[in-house]
């Protein structure tokens, strides 16, 4: 077997402590914004499951519709930190004269 140890990952040169720092806490917050989704669903087939079983969108219950809408919630985030942790310098470079 192929030897795994692929060594620590330690931040581009580039980036600076700021920029970690702060995409650090994007990635808190919209993890937050995913774990208080995921957690009111959990919590409403847990304690309210008779609520799973109304209609929706195209006859789908609320069940099938929730887990769904959850999966695109976590395609979304992903792709808003993607947008909000882009480096500003490549973006920029065609504005530069």
């Amino acid at each position: 077997m192929t030897d795994l140890n692929h060594g620590t990952n330690k931040p581009d040169e580039s980036e600076s402590r700021e920029t970690i720092a702060r995409n650090a806490r994007f990635g808190i917050r919209l993890f937050a914004v995913y774990l208080l989704s995921y957690s009111t669903f959990v919590l409403i087939s847990t304690f309210r499951s008779s609520w799973l079983e109304m209609k929706t969108i195209a006859g789908l219950n609320l069940a099938i519709f929730g887990g769904f809408v959850l999966i695109v919630l976590a395609i979304v985030l992903a792709l808003v930190y993607g947008w909000l942790c882009r480096n500003p310098d490549v973006t920029d470079q065609g504005s530069k004269p």
